[in-house]
Parts: C-alpha cells; structure tokens; sequence
C-alpha cells in the first residue's frame, strides 16, 4: 500500500532514508547498481527518476523552461521545482555544480589567454593586482 512521508514519523524517515542509501551504495561498491534500480523501481518509477536528472542537466545547459517543457513534456512547475533544488535545496549537489562551473571556467580562461596572450583575460592573469578594481567582462 503506498504511504505518505507523513504517514511515517520524522526518525522513521530518516531511518529509512538512511537504509535505502546504504543499499545503494553497496550496490554500487559491487558495480550492481543498474540490477540494484532496476530491481527496486518501477518502470514508472525509474523514468520520472530519469526525467529529473534530464531536467536537471537542461537548465544547466541554458535551456528555458519553454524548451523544456516542450521536450520532456512537464509543466513549467516541475522544472522550476527542479531549478530550486539545483540552486539550493540541495546544498551539496549546488556546491558540486558551482565547483563544476568554476573550473569549466577557468579552463576556458586559460584557452583564452593561451590563444591570445593579449587578450584581456591572458593580462587578468598575468597581472592580477593591476586589475584589481576592474570586474569581469559580462558575457
């Protein structure tokens, strides 16, 4: 029978949260953790898990809601829902994509600089001080 979260007293759980991630992370200690979800979810279950993360990785991508919507076929309040946990909902998973974005970042600073050493960011970091009141370009 399904069940509510709030059926379920708040160290209920947490206790069950905390045995489904042991789970997963043994499954995933042996490499079984495709047979592990497949086994534990439904079909239903594991697409609507699926679409989240695809949501998720559009608005990382710059996608709009519109597109998104249109493409995966969900309201514009799944998506927004998706973006509040992207940007902190879920302090973890939004540190680990703004660390994600600051090396991408620096990567394509340092492309830049590489194929121009003239260029305004190959001067920003040779002379860091020098530019010290002087912001970043907006893009």
């Amino acid at each position: 029978m399904k069940r509510k979260p709030e059926d379920l007293s708040f160290d209920d759980q947490e206790l069950t949260r905390k045995i489904l991630m042991k789970a997963a992370k043994r499954a995933a200690a042996n490499g079984r953790i495709e047979h592990f979800m497949e086994h534990l979810l439904t079909p239903s279950e594991q697409i609507m898990l699926g679409r989240r993360i695809w949501i998720a990785r559009m608005l990382l991508a710059g996608k709009q809601f519109s597109e998104i919507g249109s493409r995966l076929l969900v309201g514009p309040g799944t998506v927004q829902k998706i973006e509040k946990q992207l940007l902190g909902e879920i302090p973890d998973y939004g540190e680990t994509i703004k660390i994600k974005r600051r090396k991408a970042t620096l990567q394509q600073r340092k492309q830049i600089a590489s194929e121009n050493p003239l260029s305004f960011t190959a001067l920003k970091q040779k002379y860091p001080l020098h530019f010290l009141f002087f912001p970043w370009p907006k893009v």
